[in-house]
């Protein structure tokens, strides 16, 4: 009888149970600071505090999203993805909501010519900013070299993350016109494929800068 009690709190372990959290949180923040080598996060600070003052309640913005100006209303604490998606009608859906903290690259656009992850960005830090998504790349009817190139190829099974991708290597190609399979590659670690399609994304980025994409 006084075994049980025991056994009973063995099959507990608190100690398995802080290893197993530990790895989680070690192996999210390894992601994280690999992305951040991808990707620009740096964001200026938002004119709409400009006092001093902390922000509170809900405020508007003008967004500057493939090239027309959107109103939006949003808390001081909302993402920029979540202001496309949520607070704009019709909402910009190309960029998507996947793992919400800065490890897939799903929500990928292009911020003043360098992708970033707009779940990690503030609505009110993206004002004045120049924003693409994969919208303003290109339509089915009139496709960017870029997504041409990953049609062509292949280049996507699910599609969730393409969006992410197609943003990436267009702003990409346009600081490398003429990248290597490897230089692909490093520009491409801050997105994450769970179908696997990978060597297919690098032949269509590579496919794309021969036809002299230089992201258009």
């Amino acid at each position: 009888m006084s075994d049980e009690p025991k056994k009973k709190s063995s099959r507990y372990d608190p100690s398995r149970r802080k290893f197993l959290k530990g790895v989680g949180v070690a192996g999210a923040g390894a992601a994280l600071a690999d992305s951040l080598l991808t990707h620009d996060f740096t964001v200026g600070k938002s004119k709409l505090d400009a006092a001093g003052e902390p922000l509170s309640g809900s405020v508007n913005v003008a967004l500057d999203i493939n090239g027309q100006k959107r109103n939006a209303t949003v808390e001081p604490r909302t993402t920029l993805l979540s202001a496309m998606r949520d607070r704009l009608e019709p909402g910009i859906t190309g960029p998507k909501l996947v793992c919400d903290m800065g490890t897939c690259g799903a929500c990928t656009v292009i911020m003043d010519g360098k992708p970033v992850y707009s779940c990690l960005v503030l609505a009110v830090d993206a004002v004045d900013r120049k924003l693409t998504t994969v919208e303003g790349l290109g339509t089915a009817e009139n496709m960017n070299e870029v997504q041409k190139a990953f049609v062509a190829h292949d280049a996507l099974m699910c599609g969730f993350c393409t969006p992410g991708f197609v943003t990436t290597v267009s702003a990409y190609l346009k600081q490398n016109a003429n990248p290597t399979l490897d230089e692909v590659r490093e520009a491409c670690k801050g997105n994450f494929c769970r179908c696997g399609t990978y060597p297919r994304v690098f032949e269509a980025a590579l496919a794309a800068a021969k036809a002299g994409a230089n992201g258009e």
